[in-house]
């Protein structure tokens, strides 16, 4: 394992409320010296026997956690949830010493080198340099949020360059994603090499001829394959839609979700009988009811 590289001092202005570095790393150092002996012989039988393949799926999970809990601004239980998706890391560097492949040392190194090498603008060139910066970029941004991010992007290029696998723009756009936000990084790296739609005008008939496209897909039943790819192009272009608005889509549908949960909650308060007792005119006029309700308690909050 390599030596870890020399950090450059990071000085808080003193009216930040900041960490205490000191009590951190020693709240870490214990964190880990606990995965280590979970995973020891005599430790604990099930993290004893979990594998890269048991434990993804909860690392999804916590870090929808941690997500739900920053948009409901819960900083309590964010505390809470931020430490469970930390143990997914320790979790995973565990494993991956066990196996003879890395150490959570090697994380963090790496995760350090990182920081320093995309940001010359607040460590200088030299670190930069120093940590593996190979573009050619103005350290100077001038305060500019735009050109420390045009600055961080020519850099990422040209760390995939060097390791050769920058064979597309779209590499840099993993596939692990979840689907809306892989579609709109998708168009927007696109949209950098000229490929894009104008205006957010021009994806309206685009949506209408997809809805067309899927219309006549859906007529059989047994081309799912077909609908299912019809579909595909029509969330695609919405997503895209929405990143010409400038709207996240993933959080355009989240609200959505929401304002669902709240609306059909309201539908069930208000009715004397099951939801599925209940004519289609019935429940579209209780959805009609639960939309006003609704609206008229933000107005009054509002």
């Amino acid at each position: 394992m390599a030596e870890p590289s020399e950090s450059p001092t990071v000085k808080h202005p003193s009216t930040t409320l900041a960490s205490d570095p000191e009590r951190a790393a020693a709240l870490f150092e214990q964190s880990v010296a606990i995965m280590a002996r979970l995973r020891a012989p005599g430790g604990c039988p099930w993290d004893r026997e979990q594998t890269f393949d048991t434990i993804r799926k909860y690392t999804l999970e916590e870090a929808y956690e941690v997500f739900d809990a920053i948009e409901r601004r819960d900083f309590a239980h964010l505390s809470e949830e931020l430490g469970d998706l930390l143990l997914q890391v320790l979790f995973y560097a565990e494993m991956a010493a066990n196996e003879g492949r890395f150490s959570i040392s090697d994380v963090l190194e790496a995760l350090n080198r990182k920081l320093v090498r995309r940001h010359p603008h607040v460590f200088g060139e030299e670190a930069s340099r120093a940590a593996g910066n190979q573009a050619d970029v103005n350290a100077d941004v001038e305060g500019s949020a735009d050109r420390v991010l045009r600055n961080w992007e020519d850099i990422k290029a040209a760390e995939k360059g060097s390791a050769g696998v920058n064979a597309s723009r779209l590499d840099a756009v993993h596939r692990a994603m979840p689907a809306l936000a892989e579609a709109a990084k998708l168009g927007s790296k696109a949209a950098k090499a000229g490929f894009d739609w104008p205006d957010w005008r021009d994806l309206l008939p685009k949506i209408a001829e997809e809805v067309a496209e899927l219309e006549a897909e859906a007529g059989d039943a047994t081309r799912k394959d077909a609908i299912e790819a019809e579909l595909g192009d029509l969330l695609f272009t919405v997503v895209n839609l929405a990143r010409h608005l400038g709207v996240d889509a993933e959080m355009a549908l989240r609200g959505c979700n929401l304002r669902f949960r709240q609306r059909f909650r309201e539908m069930e308060l208000a009715s004397e009988k099951p939801l599925d007792e209940l004519s289609p005119a019935e429940l579209e006029e209780l959805w009609a009811g639960a939309k006003a309700k609704l609206a008229g308690r933000q107005t009054e909050e509002g």
